[in-house]
């Protein structure tokens, strides 16, 4: 499939086999900071077995994507914090669902009984593999079989969330405790259009991240001069809901950037301003560094 001239620049947008590392982790030099940065939804290698079954062009498969956020905060290896970020697209394997959220209508057959085919995300067309994408158009030409949602499921999404919950134990071992932030973008939401935020931090209405770290991060990006919103319209998914249990000292804060700020939503392009967000969130990446976070333990 020709890719359209827009793509092309600064290559973007990749197909290839399904063999490709489902996810990259940068490190630091010396782990300084219990902090993990993970960017679940910014991957785009789409294996050329799925942009063949889909009936969408690579532009309207894209839109799905949280274009460019672990561009945003490449930083956290230089400040002492480890970046884990997919290399699939969530179009194609969604990690911050369940593992097995599927839509019993896009197959081709029964899934088995122990599948999770009642849950609201899957009613909505967006479970672990989604039947649409975000402006409700369905994605695939075709039924997929339960074979390749449970390949996909086994060979992206478990080793993505095993080197996740990998990060997370070992970095509660090092410091005590843990914060996962979970780097996300948002599009322009039309019921926020007279007063958009910046950001929204969601922290599962305060049950995933202790206050006092959701208010840190809240307090560093208002004086910058951003608009934030706490868990409105995006409270946190699966990633912060599952792996947030500040009881046993781990706590994660889902955190959404407007696309607006940096791209072009339509064109999956980068605006002039991303590198003065990408500066900014350094900048907040910094004051979490000098955070002493011993009340997390």
């Amino acid at each position: 499939m020709d890719l359209p001239p827009n793509l092309i620049p600064d290559a973007p947008f990749s197909t290839g086999d399904e063999g490709c590392a489902p996810y990259l982790l940068t490190r630091p030099v010396r782990r300084s900071v219990p902090l993990v940065f993970a960017s679940p939804h910014s991957g785009r290698a789409y294996p050329a077995s799925f942009v063949a079954a889909a009936r969408l062009d690579p532009v309207a498969l894209r839109r799905s994507e949280d274009g460019f956020v672990d561009e945003l905060f490449a930083a956290a290896a230089e400040h002492g914090a480890p970046l884990l970020a997919a290399t699939f697209p969530r179009v194609f394997c969604d990690v911050n669902r369940e593992p097995w959220e599927l839509d019993p209508g896009m197959f081709d057959g029964p899934l088995p009984s122990w599948v999770n085919t009642a849950s609201p995300r899957v009613g909505a067309g967006l479970g672990t593999i989604a039947r649409v994408v975000a402006t409700g158009e369905a994605v695939y030409r075709r039924k997929l079989t339960f074979q390749e949602a449970e390949d996909r499921i086994r060979r992206f999404w478990q080793p993505y969330h095993a080197a996740l919950a990998a990060l997370i134990a070992e970095t509660r071992d090092e410091f005590g405790c843990c914060l996962l932030i979970d780097c996300h973008s948002m599009p322009t939401h039309p019921a926020q259009a007279a007063s958009p935020p910046d950001f929204v931090l969601g922290d599962a209405h305060g049950t995933s991240c202790a206050p006092r770290a959701t208010r840190l991060v809240e307090e560093a990006l208002s004086d910058m001069g951003y608009r934030i919103r706490r868990n409105d319209p995006y409270a946190g998914g699966y990633v912060t809901r599952h792996y947030g249990r500040p009881r046993e000292g781990v706590h994660a804060l889902q955190i959404e950037v407007a696309r607006p700020l940096y791209m072009n939503e339509e064109r999956i392009e980068r605006l002039p301003g991303m590198v003065a967000l990408q500066a900014d969130l350094t900048r907040l990446i910094a004051v979490l560094r000098r955070t002493d976070w011993s009340f997390l333990r």
